[in-house]
């Protein structure tokens, strides 16, 4: 009984909890800025808005804008399904693999960027030639910063990791801590925040995300607004319980979970914070200088494999 309530939690937590930290570092940015900004809920109801409205869809366009939203939406919730967030023991040997999640994330990226394209508007162009640029370069620190943790546990599932890592004395950490670094670069990038994207921006030389969606509208665009939050807080998970996975309950008793979800919420806070304290004192890179942040992130993690080597 308690394996099947773990499994319903594990479910929904990514969708349910996604828009909240959404909100969080946005009213955390508004108080940095001096203002007292929107309800931390404000994003629940901004998709219950955009579900509510009617759609438009030109009639030019071909499956690929029209059921992306859904195919976007589907491997967020698949991702979600296969993390270690609150327990270690509900394994997903299929799809619990750190390069299956990886290129899951890239699948919904591909069809993200293809139905920018789809539409047919300059603005879609643009976004998807940058979109794909930025992953491309991500990928490599992405995939070092957690081949890092693989060598390490000896094991590339991602529950296993977990707990591999949260054995670890203090004094093997340095490692992680750099494979950490250059994973949060990658974080920053993958989740469109600053200094790669700045996601509350229309303006024609700064956004990526927002000019791949602007033909879209109504449900599809709350379903696509819901799967980029969905990947935010599916990144915050891979960073605050594969590089720091204590707290995690290692068996299925009440207690444990409580406390592991407790933790785990904990956990994704401060990396909300940290992400929102960054933005407040930085600005948006130019688009030229993003490739060589990147090359940093996938240099930090090569450094840190060839310590452990």
């Amino acid at each position: 009984m308690i394996t099947f309530f773990a499994w319903i939690i594990q479910i929904i937590l990514v969708p349910v909890l996604s828009p909240l930290f959404v909100g969080i570092i946005r009213k955390i940015k508004a108080r940095f800025q001096n203002r007292k900004g929107a309800s931390i809920f404000q994003p629940y109801r901004d998709l219950r808005k955009l579900f509510g409205k009617d759609e438009v869809i030109s009639k030019d366009a071909s499956w690929i804008f029209k059921y992306m939203p859904f195919i976007l939406f589907g491997t967020t919730l698949i991702v979600g399904l296969s993390l270690p967030m609150f327990t270690t023991f509900l394994k997903t040997n299929l799809t619990g693999d750190f390069l299956v999640v990886i290129y899951l994330l890239a699948f919904g990226t591909f069809f993200l960027a293809l139905a920018g394209i789809d539409a047919g508007s300059a603005f879609g162009g643009f976004g998807s030639s940058r979109e794909m640029t930025i992953s491309a370069l991500a990928e490599g620190g992405l995939i070092f910063s957690m081949l890092t943790l693989a060598i390490v546990a000896h094991s590339t599932n991602l529950n296993q990791i977990a707990i591999s890592i949260s054995s670890l004395p203090l004094r093997s950490f340095m490692p992680i801590i750099l494979s950490f670094i250059g994973f949060f670069i990658a974080l920053l990038a993958e989740t469109g925040r600053f200094p790669f994207d700045n996601p509350a921006t229309h303006l024609e030389l700064t956004m990526i995300h927002e000019a791949m969606i602007l033909e879209y509208s109504g449900k599809r665009l709350a379903v696509i607004e819901w799967a980029a939050a969905n990947k935010q807080l599916i990144f915050l998970a891979l960073g605050a319980n594969l590089f720091f996975p204590w707290g995690i309950a290692n068996s299925l008793s009440i207690t444990a979970v409580f406390a592991g979800i407790i933790i785990f919420l904990i956990k994704l806070l401060i990396l909300s914070v940290s992400i929102a304290v960054l933005e407040s004192g930085m600005a948006k890179y130019r688009f030229f200088r993003l490739p060589d942040l990147l090359f940093t992130s996938f240099i930090i993690s090569v450094i840190a494999i060839g310590i452990i080597i």
